[in-house]
């Protein structure tokens, strides 16, 4: 992990406030079963084209891996958008979003049937995801999940092909929701440590799918007990 996560004793929840409600769903590992943006850049590096391509940054890779993956992430999404231009890329990321909901067991039943719930109880739900925005975008629009926003990592356009703009993780949940102007949140789905910064600021934080090691882990960070659900 890049960061310790320690309690935040003099942090306090927001107290649960009346009427709708703001609710947070992570994407990958709550919604999907799978890192959907790796997916997606697994299919780039199928054909040799694009491996060969990566063999000049393999040396690069070696040198910064043990040091930042993030970095190193970074690089891979790069070379395998070499040459990739905006509108290009939307076509692809539509195509790999229509495809992947029609694979069986992709997605969490018990995910969407909580979200439509939340939304039929008037609730504001918001996608909040590292997963890259037009990707994501398109598979919510796919799944059929009409009014739900969405705060999500971005890419930029540039002479080389599509770059990595921000890459929305851990604490740039918080702030990438605050700079969409909602700073306060009542309830929130992650399943990982990198959604503790989200969880934290939640009055009703919920783990999906956690084992036992990482509650305690998630709770030992909170300073406070997290709801468990186990969906499928």
């Amino acid at each position: 992990m890049d960061e310790v996560l320690m309690p935040a004793p003099d942090e306090a929840a927001p107290e649960p406030a009346a009427g709708p409600r703001t609710v947070l769903f992570d994407l990958d590992g709550v919604i999907t079963v799978d890192d959907t943006f790796a997916r997606f850049m697994r299919e780039r590096y199928a054909g040799m084209t694009r491996k060969l391509l990566l063999l000049p940054a393999l040396p690069w890779l070696a040198l910064v891996r043990p040091f930042s993956w993030r970095l190193a992430v970074r690089t891979l999404v790069h070379v395998g958008l070499l040459g990739i231009g905006e509108r290009r890329y939307g076509e692809l990321a539509q195509d790999f979003a229509s495809r992947l909901v029609r694979r069986p067991r992709q997605f969490q039943r018990d995910a969407l049937l909580a979200l439509r719930r939340h939304q039929a109880q008037g609730d504001r739900v918001i996608v909040v995801t590292g997963c890259e925005h037009t990707l994501a975008q398109s598979l919510l629009a796919q799944l059929g999940l009409v009014g739900v926003e969405l705060v999500a990592s971005r890419l930029r356009p540039a002479w080389l092909g599509m770059r990595v703009a921000h890459h929305n993780v851990g604490a740039g949940k918080p702030a990438a929701l605050a700079a969409y102007g909602v700073p306060v949140w009542q309830r929130a789905y992650g399943d990982s440590l990198h959604d503790v910064h989200m969880l934290r600021a939640a009055a009703e934080p919920v783990l999906v799918n956690g084992t036992p090691k990482l509650c305690k882990r998630i709770e030992q960070a909170l300073g406070r007990p997290v709801e468990r659900v186990a969906w499928y």
